[in-house]
């Protein structure tokens, strides 16, 4: 199943981002699952490289890390990424500048689309 997660909150401050990276990683360890990760709005600094929580807090660069690492395409919305001035070298491994090209695009393929 085709499976898109668009996240429009940003990293900390509530937990609304981080559940739906829980949810986007329980997807992109399933089989049969394809995901897709759209970042937009505050998310946007979610994928920005270099965080760093304190200890026994939840950091959500591993989170995409891991769900890069599984395959997932991940994209971040380009022009929030200018907005909060975040260049695209910032970026966490596996993330890419995307666009509201993509994300119609995605949108349009997907069998779910679960928005957070």
């Amino acid at each position: 199943m085709k499976n898109l997660v668009i996240l429009n909150e940003g990293p900390y401050g509530n937990e609304r981002s981080y559940n739906g990276l829980r949810l986007a990683l329980g997807l992109a360890k399933s089989d049969g699952e394809q995901l897709r990760l759209f970042l937009i709005g505050d998310a946007a600094a979610c994928a920005k490289h270099g965080q760093k929580t304190p200890n026994g807090y939840y950091n959500v660069e591993s989170i995409l890390k891991g769900i890069a690492a599984r395959g997932a395409e991940i994209a971040v919305c380009g022009s929030c990424m200018d907005a909060r001035g975040i260049g695209d070298g910032e970026l966490v491994p596996g993330s890419t500048r995307g666009s509201m090209d993509v994300l119609t695009s995605w949108t349009r393929d997907a069998d779910k689309v679960l928005v957070f």
